[in-house]
């Protein structure tokens, strides 16, 4: 503190110490008075929302694509984790799931044949996945090319498309 604020200090005490003033006057020791004008614009607040809008955007733009491919991803994996179901169903039947067994198969499967005792004690996949965008995951026996066909439709539910609205099939 330079000098001549310390002797205003002292001189504002030593009066109070008199009894010459009611009330102590106060002294800005730091930054500007702040009075009943102070605070903020309406143009300071109209640049913050605008600031907060095109960050939000900025965001929105490098963060949607990446959820359409991670739902993409997410199909696939599906699809490879009921593949291995179906082959497991194949090792100990001999056969894939027929139509009306559907995928639903790999989740309780049916008895063994051979009689009693011959069950598989465990089912091929704990629960049967819908798709990432809700759908259950379509499965044709024969397929077009394989021996199956499992396939998902895509965020459109409908045949073709690109980008997020293409389908997930096997083999992909």
């Amino acid at each position: 503190m330079s000098k001549s604020r310390l002797q205003t200090l002292f001189r504002s005490r030593s009066r109070l110490r008199a009894g010459c003033c009611s009330q102590p006057r106060p002294i800005a020791l730091a930054g500007p008075r702040l009075g009943p004008d102070a605070g903020v614009t309406l143009i300071e607040m109209l640049i913050v929302i605008l600031l907060i809008g095109l960050v939000s955007a900025v965001v929105a733009i490098n963060v949607l694509p990446s959820l359409d491919r991670g739902r993409t991803e997410k199909a696939r994996s599906d699809i490879a984790q009921l593949e291995t179901g179906l082959a497991m169903f194949r090792l100990d039947f001999g056969r894939y799931p027929s139509m009306q067994e559907g995928l639903s198969a790999l989740a309780a499967p049916p008895p063994r044949p051979g009689g009693p005792g011959t069950e598989r004690g465990a089912p091929y996949i704990r629960a049967l996945p819908n798709d990432p965008w809700g759908r259950p995951y379509a499965y044709v026996i024969p397929g077009a090319e394989t021996d199956y066909e499992l396939y998902t439709l895509g965020a459109d539910g409908l045949e073709g498309g690109e980008g997020a609205d293409a389908d997930v099939r096997t083999g992909q």
